[in-house]
């Protein structure tokens, strides 16, 4: 890593930006728009997202997902409300606790060995309605693709929506990589969201191939009206935004999108299938996105990571982290896996 180009397979962030997408600014860097959204490019990005999520989808960018969520659930509750969660959401513990800080709600925790949330589960927090001391549960969130790298299915979606609905709830989709989760079931964004009953979803745009771009799509038209208000009040709102909607087109126009997954969850079995090969190296979760999730010895972990980035998930069992990218290439998995080949003969 002493190069100043290096590769690793620590987060889906460390990758650079798409040239379409680079292309797709440059564009746009012409003359004079509108700021704060009244421009050509963000009324043209509606259009789009309503192509992908129907007719009533409303897209309101933002900076990063963080904004995204926290933007989100404070459209989706009151103050004295409260977001059900998997325990190792990234709204949980990754959000350096925006939702509390900065939403000023409460998050109900529910441990979930898959990452994914079931009707069942989510009863584990869904009670205590009418009761004062208790924070009023409002919005169940989930993540599509989850942070074990794992897929909820259209129905498991849809059980949960049905059962949120059913106890006056409102549902939240976290896709930081929901092109990743579509491109992996062969469906469009529109199944698995709109027509499956979710509310509101977070779009990213960042893990594949954006600069820095992500979104709140609003499916649930009642709850349109707070989004300009909030995005304002959290600081995500863009001056330029022609600049962040031409990021979010660019991607969803031509499948960049599903171009850019296709090729991260590919690289990622690909990763899977070689270390699988190697006696010692345990792949412990499934891999169905762009994730693989492995345990092997911590002296080889930590020789390992002085060649390449990636991250020790949990420190007591010594599972970690290889995440691909839209810019993996068949060269930087032989390399790495070539790598650990070498580090486990060594141990």
């Amino acid at each position: 890593m002493n190069s100043s180009i290096w590769r690793g397979f620590a987060s889906d962030n460390y990758s650079g930006i798409h040239p379409e997408v680079l292309d797709a600014i440059a564009r746009v860097n012409d003359g004079h728009q509108v700021a704060y959204g009244d421009d050509e490019v963000t009324t043209k990005l509606g259009e789009t997202f309503r192509h992908h999520f129907g007719d009533h989808a409303q897209v309101f960018p933002v900076f990063n997902g963080t904004g995204a969520n926290v933007v989100a659930i404070q459209a989706m509750t009151k103050s004295w409300e409260a977001v059900i969660c998997a325990t190792t959401a990234h709204l949980n513990v990754d959000e350096g606790g925006a939702p509390e800080k900065v939403g000023r709600l409460k998050l109900w925790t529910i441990p979930a060995g898959d990452g994914k949330l079931t009707p069942e589960l989510i009863d584990k927090q869904a009670w205590g309605f009418g009761d004062v001391h208790r924070a009023q549960p409002a919005v169940v969130t989930i993540t599509q693709s989850t942070e074990l790298g794992t897929l909820y299915t259209v129905d498991e979606i849809k059980a949960i929506t049905q059962h949120a609905h059913g106890l006056g709830m409102l549902v939240h989709l976290d896709g930081a990589r929901i092109s990743n989760a579509a491109a992996a079931l062969g469906l469009g964004f529109r199944e698995f969201t709109t027509d499956a009953g979710v509310d509101v979803v977070s779009f990213g745009g960042t893990k594949n191939g954006a600069m820095g771009s992500e979104a709140v799509v609003i499916l649930n038209p009642d709850l349109a009206t707070a989004i300009p208000y909030l995005r304002k009040s959290s600081m995500q709102l863009a001056s330029k935004m022609r600049f962040v909607s031409a990021q979010l087109d660019a991607l969803l126009t031509n499948d960049l999108w599903l171009r850019n997954a296709s090729h991260s969850n590919s690289m990622a079995r690909k990763l899977e299938q070689e270390v699988r090969q190697i006696s010692g190296v345990d792949v412990v979760r499934p891999v169905q996105a762009n994730a693989v999730f492995a345990i092997l010895p911590s002296a080889v972990t930590e020789r390992l990571q002085q060649r390449f980035r990636f991250y020790t998930w949990d420190q007591a069992t010594g599972e970690v982290r290889w995440m691909c990218s839209w810019d993996t290439s068949d060269a930087d998995v032989d390399g790495f896996v070539g790598a650990i080949r070498e580090e486990m003969a060594a141990n």
